[in-house]
């Protein structure tokens, strides 16, 4: 073969042009599939949340009619109110969410009459994170359809690098849809465990709408503690509640306790504090306590468990509840150190899920916790 040949340079342009032209359409093809089999598995993972739902109902069979309505409510949506005027934006996200619960339970309590007010607040709970992992399977089966119509290489690309996150979530996800559904704790749940220790045997009430408070003595002083209502998985309404109180006691500080998403490489379970309101999701009773805050002229202190985003949703591990002592340690610490007259509200965020209101009801925690992390290592060895 000689390199000046004609017919071999012709050859070898024509083949170049072949793997020009081809070679696109064959890694999308390559890239669709491997979409396609990530699209069938969250459908997957999707119907097995509704399954373990439906198990959740404790029901014999459902007719035709009920089974339709599930069907339907696994659609459920929250459209976000207007932000053009920002004025009055904390007050119509919470109409909404307000709105969202009550239809939640009117449901539950439609579809499960046979069920205890703790088991359907479970119910709730579970249908949340399973409706989450329908909506991610319908995503991501919309992309792959969108993908196979248009052609779009760069979109293919895109999506199949996130597959890897995208998958890992899911799967979170349908794990949480279990714990929730069968009320056992997650790792969210940490500042709710840490307020329940803290609770000890003092007598509860309740101070708002699926929220608890307990007034105990820590390092000498009058302390309040807040949680959500257990061992039913609910969130409470720690911020209304922290409003609520601040107008009846003269309040030193507020210090909150909840789970923060860590950085990849830091440690499950290791724990730091800061200042202001540690409390996720929308910002409405986070808002209530700044507000109320700052009128007042109230410190925030905070302390954090950090977990990852699927740590989280999922059964509460080993590493997030050993961070009890240590927070426990720099609450004491913290209300040692207050200064000035008044109580200190402490705010136990979070989901309640499997974590009762008192230092009584964390034996049945525990109990739970310690059949879950020997079921994993069984699992794992």
């Amino acid at each position: 073969m000689n390199g000046n040949d004609p017919f071999w340079n012709f050859l070898s342009f024509i083949l170049f042009i072949l793997f020009m032209f081809f070679y696109p359409r064959l890694l999308l093809s390559q890239i669709v599939w491997k979409l396609e089999e990530s699209a069938e598995l969250l459908e997957s993972l999707a119907t097995n949340g509704k399954k373990i739902v439906t198990k959740g109902l404790k029901r014999k069979n459902l007719d035709k009619k009920l089974k339709e309505s599930l069907e339907r409510f696994l659609d459920f949506f929250v459209i976000n109110p207007t932000s053009l005027d920002p004025y009055g934006i904390v007050k119509k996200f919470d109409h909404i969410l307000t709105h969202e619960k009550e239809r939640f339970k009117y449901f539950v309590d439609r579809i499960a009459p046979n069920l205890s007010t703790e088991e359907k607040a479970n119910i709730m709970m579970g249908l949340s994170a399973s409706i989450m992992l329908r909506q991610l399977a319908k995503i991501m089966r919309h992309y792959v359809e969108l993908i196979k119509k248009t052609k779009n290489f760069q979109l293919a690309l895109l999506i199949q690098m996130n597959i890897p996150q995208i998958e890992r979530m899911a799967k979170a996800l349908l794990k949480g849809t279990q714990a929730l559904t069968n009320g056992w704790p997650v790792g969210d749940g940490i500042g709710c465990l840490v307020a329940a220790k803290l609770i000890g045997k003092s007598k509860v009430k309740q101070i708002y709408d699926e929220t608890i408070m307990a007034e105990v003595r820590i390092e000498g002083k009058k302390c309040l503690v807040v949680k959500p209502k257990g061992p039913g998985g609910r969130l409470g309404n720690p911020g209304k509640a922290v409003e609520k109180l601040t107008k009846k006691y003269r309040v030193a500080k507020i210090i909150t306790i909840d789970a923060a998403l860590k950085l990849e490489g830091e440690k499950t379970g290791s724990v730091a504090e800061g200042v202001g309101v540690a409390m996720g999701g929308p910002g409405v009773e986070k808002t209530y306590i700044e507000n109320v805050a700052v009128k007042k002229n109230i410190p925030l202190d905070s302390v954090i468990v950090k977990m990852s985003q699927e740590e989280a949703i999922t059964p509460m591990k080993k590493e997030i509840y050993e961070a009890l002592p240590k927070v426990l340690e720099i609450v004491r610490e913290n209300v040692k150190s207050t200064k000035g007259k008044g109580v200190v509200l402490i705010v136990g965020v979070g989901n309640t899920s499997g974590i009762g209101n008192s230092s009584k009801d964390l034996a049945a925690t525990e109990k739970i916790l310690k059949s879950i992390w020997r079921k994993a290592k069984q699992a794992a060895s």
